[in-house]
């Protein structure tokens, strides 16, 4: 990956800032920019160069991970605002922008206490504007992700026993990850039955899958830092006529919302097209989240696609498309899959099976 070219969009991007350099806190764009994998390290971005400030743990990683990028190596006992100062003074920063999302109130205090002609620049959102647009090969690999999360669950498909509880289907998922070469999970999994289904991020409990018409699994694997994120629910019980109206409408809003993915729409307009579905069956208070998020590095990341998102989707941007349908004390039903935003459309990047009848098992 050209994380050169990321760091010189960036610069381009402070020069309208008109400030001498940002500071980047925010691990994930620090990976972005750098390829370091690690935590507790900031990158510094002057206009006519850049500093990776981290600490004696990783100084072999970082040589593997970004060689030739210029390092700061706190020494034991130096905390990173310590050396975050020492760099400043070093480089002869006056006005500093910094990660308004990321960086904390005590860091910018204590910066602005050492360093009081230092003028600093609260900035948000500069580098997960440059992440939306994803290149070849973080598409490529949120590919690999998905294979990864499709090959774990049809394993656990396939292996299905109704004894089972939420916990232990969540933690076979985790296990099927790792065996199929994904570092682990994109987030812990949620798996929810019956009436538990209700609940958009349940947390797995004991409870047994027999005691349920319908478990809803929400799932995703993180291949090479690059995530995937999908819902289903699968059914274990003849299907009623209450599920199988619940599941078509959410089915048919995912579908139309899907084909309206396009460049030039915004997050609004096509978050717009599932709610109308949903609300004209008569469910339009039962879907109280947005439509969808961007995924990437992080598995919640811009664009978000809601009622007020004024996002306008472009080429290269990876979102997720899961709308729900929610009725506490019986259950939910919510499809989410993985979708490119091409020049000429869309492409949908997941394919696990969701007409009603494949999902059913036992």
């Amino acid at each position: 990956m050209d994380y050169q070219a990321r760091r010189d969009k960036l610069r381009r991007m402070l020069n309208k800032l008109d400030v001498d350099a940002a500071l980047v806190t925010h691990f994930p764009n620090v990976t972005y920019l750098t390829g370091f994998t690690g935590d507790d390290s900031f990158l510094l971005l002057r206009r006519d160069g850049e500093v990776l400030l981290s600490d004696g743990r990783y100084v072999t990683q970082l040589q593997e991970e970004c060689p030739g990028l210029d390092l700061h190596i706190r020494a034991t006992g130096t905390g990173i605002n310590q050396a975050i100062v020492r760099t400043l003074r070093a480089a002869g920063v006056g006005r500093l922008a910094v990660e308004g999302d990321s960086m904390t109130v005590g860091q910018r205090d204590r910066l602005a206490e050492k360093l009081p002609k230092l003028r600093i620049v609260v900035a948000s959102g500069l580098v997960e504007r440059l992440r939306q647009i994803k290149d070849k090969e973080e598409i490529a690999e949120i590919r690999r992700a998905i294979w990864y999360a499709e090959r774990a669950f049809g394993a656990i498909r396939a292996a299905w026993r109704s004894e089972q509880t939420e916990k232990d289907l969540a933690d076979e998922l985790d296990h099927q990850f790792r065996r199929f070469g994904a570092r682990g999970a994109s987030f812990p999994p949620i798996v929810a039955a019956g009436a538990r289904a209700a609940l958009p991020h349940a947390t797995p409990t004991r409870q047994t899958l027999d005691r349920a018409e319908l478990v809803l699994v929400d799932w995703g694997a993180e291949g090479w830092l690059y995530k995937s994120d999908l819902t289903r629910v699968l059914l274990t019980a003849k299907i009623s006529p209450k599920l199988r109206r619940i599941y078509e409408v959410v089915l048919r809003a995912q579908t139309r919302a899907i084909a309206a993915v396009r460049p030039g729409v915004t997050g609004a307009e096509v978050d717009a097209v599932a709610r109308r579905v949903i609300a004209e069956a008569g469910f339009g208070r039962r879907f109280g989240h947005g439509l969808g998020h961007g995924l990437g590095l992080e598995v919640h990341e811009a664009p978000r696609l809601s009622a007020k998102d004024t996002t306008v989707l472009r080429p290269g941007m990876v979102i997720t498309i899961e709308p729900g349908i929610y009725l506490p004390g019986w259950g939910g039903v919510r499809l989410e899959d993985d979708v490119l935003v091409t020049r000429g459309g869309r492409e949908v990047l997941s394919s696990a099976p969701k007409q009603l009848e494949e999902m059913i098992v036992g």
